[in-house]
């Protein structure tokens, strides 16, 4: 069964930073791509940024690209999300998600496949 756990969200102030984790189980992590994917209240889902299943290609969303870096360890099973210099609009409930395949885009991550997310708001 796959899991996916988030944590290292909360409050923090625009111009703030944030590292959240996704603890991975279940499936052999090391061979899927992984994404992180967010969504404000009242919105749609909003891609963030994909990673491929070795680590050494990204891909990022326009709205968070050089602000935010998408890593993983495949030692540990764990992917995470460097977030810097928040901004109020980046507040959302953020899932990591299992993908189908490296892509820049949510449509290849299946739903059934993501965390029960973490949220982040940035505020003042």
């Amino acid at each position: 069964e796959v899991q996916l756990v988030e944590s290292g969200g909360g409050l923090v102030q625009p111009g703030g930073s944030l590292r959240l984790s996704c603890a991975a189980s279940g499936f052999a992590f090391s061979n899927y791509a992984m994404s992180w994917i967010r969504q404000a209240p009242g919105k749609g889902p909003e891609w963030v940024a994909a990673i491929n299943g070795i680590g050494y290609r990204t891909e990022y969303s326009d709205s968070v690209k050089d602000r935010f870096t998408i890593s993983r360890n495949n030692d540990n099973n764990t992917l995470y999300l460097q977030a810097n210099n928040l901004k109020t609009e980046d507040t959302a409930m953020y899932y990591c998600a299992k993908c189908r395949f490296f892509c820049s885009g949510y449509n290849c991550c299946p739903q059934n496949s993501w965390g029960q997310g973490i949220q982040v708001t940035v505020s003042s």
